[in-house]
């Protein structure tokens, strides 16, 4: 009996090796549903630009998020008949509906776009969000991605005194000049009251800690967080788009699985 036991303890490790599942979708609708609404919301518009100069005017229309009956979300994003602003795509959240919290780990596997100007991304805002206070809530950045850096992906952290330009951040590149746009890819972070260490592909690439951040600033990611994913176009940070990048572009997500750790 004892070694039956201990069979089913190992197997069950085994099943479940990182923790427990708390929360997850795996996008199995039918082909053309919105997502799951008791899980996503919506942001909605262009809100000049995001504070980033972005091109996009995110919609809950379900031509620009569906699940496609493989299994699969897909984020899709395509100009626009007027020209501003000129694309349409989508930005959905489960702000209100679901937060993670320290103490698990939150992945998504991924296969995004590629071509100048696109910018995908899985990323988290600290609970207290409420449109007015970033960075103080704080932003967990596990997959950001440009289309003009089609083999790497950012992992950052955004806080007070530590943000936009300044983050926390470090980048993972493929090896062999792999692109991300390839295949799909794991996209994770572990994720403590005290340390955010990031994952593609079960390589750890990035770990920050409490200690690590400037001097005179605020550790912010002790607190529930809520999950976004969006496809956003030109800004900032992805640059414009070039005439070569061909629309429309999709990102597809597999699932999201959050775990609390044993």
């Amino acid at each position: 009996m004892k070694l039956w036991l201990l069979f089913l303890f190992v197997s069950l490790a085994a099943a479940q090796p990182q923790g427990q599942l708390v929360w997850s979708d795996e996008f199995n609708g039918p082909a053309g549903a919105p997502p799951d609404p008791a899980k996503w919301t919506y942001d909605i518009g262009n809100n000049n630009g995001w504070g980033n100069r972005e091109l996009e005017n995110y919609t809950k229309d379900p031509a620009n998020a569906h699940t496609d009956g493989n299994g699969n979300l897909v984020i899709h994003a395509e100009p626009m008949q007027s020209d501003t602003p000129a694309y349409s795509s989508a930005r959905i959240k489960t702000q209100g509906l679901f937060a993670a919290e320290p103490g698990g780990r939150v992945e998504a596997r991924i296969k995004v776009p590629v071509g100048a100007g696109i910018w995908p991304a899985f990323w988290m805002l600290g609970n207290t969000f409420n449109g007015r206070n970033w960075p103080q809530a704080g932003e967990i950045d596990i997959m950001e991605s440009i289309g003009r850096e089609p083999s790497m992906n950012h992992g950052s952290l955004h806080g007070p005194g530590y943000s936009g330009g300044k983050p926390m951040t470090a980048i993972y590149t493929l090896p062999d000049g792999k692109k991300f746009g390839d295949d799909f890819h794991v996209f994770a972070i572990d994720w403590t009251s005290t340390s955010v260490t990031f994952y593609v592909d079960e390589t750890a690439y990035e770990t920050v800690h409490d200690t690590d951040i400037p001097a005179g600033t605020k550790w912010v990611y002790d607190q529930p967080f809520f999950l976004l994913l969006n496809l956003a176009v030109d800004g900032n940070f992805a640059g414009p788009v070039s005439p070569d990048t061909k629309f429309p572009q999709e990102m597809l997500v597999d699932y999201i699985r959050v775990y609390k750790k044993p």
